[in-house]
């Protein structure tokens, strides 16, 4: 669940958020190319991925604010 995925963002390091980041990244611009030519498969992973992007960049930003 979402607490679970937060505590286990938290216990890693940037470049493995970094990471993470780029490939959720690569993702949903690969839902948007299906959206676009109407082939989306699973359209609640669109908002899925939106919302783990947005968990790991605030993370991020947690991160270096206590640096």
């Amino acid at each position: 669940s979402d607490v679970y995925k937060r505590q286990e963002l938290r216990k890693k390091n940037s470049k493995e958020l970094q990471e993470e980041l780029e490939g959720l990244l690569k993702e949903q611009f690969s839902l948007r190319m299906q959206k676009g030519s109407g082939q989306m498969s699973n359209p609640a992973r669109f908002k899925t991925v939106r919302r783990e992007i947005a968990r790991i960049r605030t993370i991020m930003t947690e991160m270096g604010n206590q640096a």
